[in-house]
């Protein structure tokens, strides 16, 4: 058994604090919904290390305000729906040389039934299917950095349920926004355990992480009552933070010397997690990190975006 990854950064470690001493000077980034909350914070803290940072986001008025309101030359915007293959097909065929780092931090979270051009179910479809096109979709590019990282954010959320092979898109049995939202983001893990087993020798480093609570953020937009499984009185090892607790994570997977060469690993609080523990609102599910799950995917993923193989 190997040795967990710790670092000297916790929960209430910050992004500004992750990135001191920190030079990017020369590397390229891109951040999905980078318009607003953590991943505004994660573009605004990478730029402020000498990143050159894409904030790729489906509302490109509000890409552009937070670009404007960050104020710094280095920070772009650029339309991407992840929701739309054919969005997410026209931002790979635009970007032009090397990405060095790539944050997969968009997404929707217990949003009402919808489908997506395709007809696939709107949270799948957005928090793994937009992203696991667009990041295959930009492998050539990872590739060509040498030694480019891909941070994707999940969810403690995740232990909620595995990805639902047998009914992806909840057409045989009702649609459950909470359990739709688990699979999505026990997906958004599977996709860096294959991702990093396949790339390994591209240079390529791949993790997945949970940012912890944060309520500042959008994300929460459609949620009207926690999720059933919630109980706040029988729930120990919540994470409370605020946006600049909150991607500090993301920062240190996609920017720290401590991390380099870790691949295919799931972090919270800047430490690699501990296994789940029924009860306890951290770690990580074995489901989300099993290899033949993660496979599984990959091809399933192949087969539906058309991307990949």
């Amino acid at each position: 058994m190997t040795e967990r990854i710790t670092t000297p950064f916790g929960a209430q470690s910050t992004a500004d604090e992750v990135i001191a001493g920190v030079d990017l000077t020369g590397r390229r980034a891109i951040v999905t919904g980078g318009a607003s909350g953590l991943g505004r914070e994660t573009a605004r803290v990478l730029a402020s290390a000498g990143a050159d940072v894409t904030i790729a986001a489906r509302n490109l008025d509000a890409a552009t305000q937070a670009v404007q309101e960050i104020g710094n030359p280095n920070v772009h915007a650029a339309r991407l729906d992840l929701a739309d293959l054919a969005s997410v097909a026209g931002f790979v065929e635009s970007w032009t040389g090397p990405l060095h780092i790539l944050v997969d931090n968009a997404g929707v979270m217990a949003s009402p039934e919808q489908r997506t051009p395709e007809g696939r179910e709107l949270q799948f479809a957005t928090n793994h299917l937009g992203h696991f096109a667009l990041t295959v979709g930009l492998h050539d590019a990872l590739a060509a950095a040498g030694d480019a990282r891909v941070v994707v954010l999940s969810s403690v959320g995740h232990v909620n349920g595995p990805v639902r092979f047998d009914d992806l898109d909840f057409v045989k049995e009702p649609y459950d926004p909470w359990l739709a939202y688990a699979q999505s983001k026990t997906a958004n893990i599977l996709f860096a355990v294959e991702a990093a087993k396949r790339w390994a020798g591209d240079g390529i480093t791949v993790n997945a992480l949970n940012p912890g609570r944060i309520w500042e953020t959008n994300l929460g937009r459609h949620i009207d009552a926690p999720p059933p499984t919630f109980d706040p009185s029988g729930q120990t090892g919540v994470s409370e933070k605020n946006i600049a607790q909150g991607a500090a994570t993301s920062v240190l997977l996609a920017a720290s010397p401590l991390v380099k060469g870790v691949t295919g690993t799931y972090f919270e609080d800047c430490q690699e997690a501990e296994p789940f523990t029924p009860g306890v609102r951290r770690g990580v599910a074995d489901y989300a990190l099993d290899p033949g799950n993660a496979r599984r995917l990959w091809d399933l993923s192949v087969k539906l975006t058309g991307v990949g193989g």
